[in-house]
């Protein structure tokens, strides 16, 4: 299984990477998303002024529909039960996180995005602040973890997507 570790702040590069199963992207390519979205800013608003990624939504959905996905966010008050997974390619959560230098906190709030995909007949969290993917399971398994993923306020949860989907399939119809 394809399993991107954490660098620098390039979980956003990591995330679409496991996400994909494989290097479809590299920093230069969410680089030069950043440069289109806004072409004509000294400070680009879309990631880290030091050049270490730290990528916002904008980048992910650009960078997801050069390969034909798109970024769906989930309304939290929405039922988890009410995504039709047969037509999820996957997810992305954003959260924060408190870093921390050789096991001290930092007193900074930073954000952090991760994968979640169904490979193989299970679904598994691709955290690449993980050290290797985390089985999570079966569909009534996913639902838990991502109840308890979208239960902290400050975590959003995004569905990635096909374009060729109508958007009338991603929900299970009411009977």
């Amino acid at each position: 299984m394809y399993h991107e570790r954490q660098r620098l702040q390039f979980c956003a590069l990591h995330a679409l990477n496991n996400l994909f199963q494989a290097s479809v992207f590299a920093k230069q390519d969410l680089d030069d998303i950043c440069n289109s979205l806004n072409s004509h800013a000294k400070l680009n608003p879309h990631k880290s002024i030091f050049g270490l990624g730290n990528y916002d939504v904008n980048v992910l959905s650009a960078a997801l529909e050069l390969k034909h996905y798109q970024l769906i966010w989930f309304d939290k008050r929405k039922n988890l039960n009410s995504i039709n997974l047969f037509h999820v390619f996957g997810f992305v959560i954003n959260k924060l996180y408190k870093p921390n230098v050789f096991g001290l906190p930092i007193p900074l709030n930073r954000r952090h995005w991760l994968a979640v995909r169904y490979i193989n007949g299970r679904y598994y969290n691709l955290d690449s602040k993980l050290s290797q993917p985390e089985c999570i399971g079966n569909e009534d398994s996913l639902i838990d973890f991502l109840a308890n993923e979208i239960s902290v306020p400050t975590t959003e949860m995004f569905l990635v997507v096909s374009n060729a989907l109508d958007k009338n399939s991603w929900w299970k119809m009411d009977k």
